[in-house]
């Protein structure tokens, strides 16, 4: 009898689940796509395309630590792109700091839109590329996903630093402090640099697990409309 009341409940407990996160959504990260379309391209494309009249760059891939040089070129060669749609899994994150405030520099000549459209996912470093655009949307069912930051992720580093010892790995903690304070900082001066409340990084983006633990596997948040509209992530609503 226990064992058929414990299976009941493990049931039950699945299907509440289920039921808790809508269809498509991933269950760990119930407010984010199970499966994020933000390119598989190793490095970002940008690609510049006509539409309506209109010249709109596509900036689609992993945020490579060359992509401030190739976007600098690349509008500086068309100045008619007035519209920048993104969509990224992230990657350098200094890179992804340089892009956005590149964009802010050229949105002073002419005005630059920076949008997610539809089905589109920013995350990460490609959150401050995004954020660059003097004018910013996300269109309906586009995702704007944050993290936490971190260094651990890089697990050779780890594994080599615990092989060498106590001094290393001592060592290896003291540089990921350091390291995380410095993008804290860094991440803070250009939010205020491009009119974003630095609250997102205190009321979203820090409050986000680095590493999935226990029962909570949540390391990923996607804002709300209402969210970004209220840290100025978004500053053209769409509706």
């Amino acid at each position: 009898m226990n064992r058929w009341i414990k299976s009941v409940a493990a049931l039950v407990g699945a299907l509440a689940c289920t039921a808790a996160t809508p269809r498509g959504m991933d269950p760990d990260n119930p407010t984010c796509p199970a499966a994020p379309n933000w390119s598989d391209y190793k490095t970002m494309v940008l690609t510049p395309f006509q539409r309506s009249g209109e010249t709109v760059l596509l900036a689609e891939g992993r945020v490579d630590s060359e992509l401030p040089a190739r976007l600098e070129k690349v509008l500086t060669d068309n100045p008619s792109i007035s519209e920048i749609w993104i969509r990224s899994p992230g990657g350098d994150a200094r890179a992804g700091n340089a892009a956005g405030l590149l964009i802010r520099k050229f949105s002073k000549e002419r005005q630059m839109v920076t949008r997610i459209p539809s089905g589109w996912t920013c995350f990460s470093a490609c959150n401050f590329v995004f954020m660059g655009g003097r004018a910013r949307t996300i269109d309906p069912g586009g995702y704007f996903m944050v993290h936490m930051f971190t260094m651990t992720g890089d697990k050779n580093a780890i594994q080599s630093s615990v092989a060498l010892g106590t001094e290393s790995t001592t060592e290896l903690i003291s540089d990921v402090e350091r390291e995380a304070a410095l993008m804290a900082t860094e991440d803070n001066d250009l939010l205020i640099r491009l009119d974003v409340s630095r609250d997102l990084l205190s009321d979203i983006m820090y409050r986000q697990k680095s590493i999935a633990t226990g029962s909570d596997r949540s390391t990923r948040r996607c804002l709300t409309r209402k969210e970004a509209l209220k840290y100025n992530v978004v500053n053209v609503d769409p509706d």
